[in-house]
């Protein structure tokens, strides 16, 4: 029985994990490159380790539902989003300070379209091999001010919530 009502727990935190992320996904939509995912994916992390990475492919089927397909940035979501959660699990012992999580996650925004940018090193591009690689360069160069602005306003975001929130969660999990 009790290993039933573990994996119903299991389930719901599930859900419930997917839906703070969506939720907060929307809320902070109007406003470019500040988002809570990349918080609330390090958040669940720590708090929940590898079961985070049930919650990844759900939010991405939800984005491709609200938002439609585009292979770039569904492609870019299946590995960036799972990358996050492996650099969180560096961290065996939850931090005490919001520092190393805020570096973590600001560097994280920072390098975010970097990180994106690879999917344009496959793109074809008829005869000139190189095209490809100059594709990804500039788009990744095109989107540096936006990356600043979403590594800033991310180190932010978990420099001020890291706390507050590791608190809320630790009286939850043990409620």
């Amino acid at each position: 029985m009790t290993n039933n009502k573990s994996k119903a727990a299991d389930v719901a935190r599930v859900g419930l994990m997917i839906a703070v992320i969506e939720a907060s996904k929307l809320a902070l939509a109007q406003i470019p490159n500040v988002e809570l995912v990349s918080f609330f994916i390090i958040m669940f992390t720590l708090y929940f380790g590898k079961k985070v990475f049930l919650v990844i492919p759900a939010f991405i089927l939800i984005e491709i539902m609200i938002f439609g397909f585009d292979i770039m940035w569904v492609i870019s979501y299946c590995y960036i989003w799972p990358l996050l959660c492996i650099l969180t699990l560096f961290f065996r012992n939850k931090p005490k300070s919001s520092f190393a999580p805020a570096l973590l996650s600001g560097f994280f925004g920072l390098f975010f379209g970097f990180l994106c940018s690879f999917p344009y090193l496959f793109i074809s591009t008829g005869t000139n091999p190189n095209a490809s690689l100059a594709s990804a360069i500039a788009w990744w160069i095109a989107g540096i001010p936006f990356d600043v602005i979403h590594g800033i306003s991310n180190f932010v975001i978990m420099l001020v919530l890291y706390l507050p929130v590791s608190r809320v969660m630790e009286n939850g999990i043990r409620n």
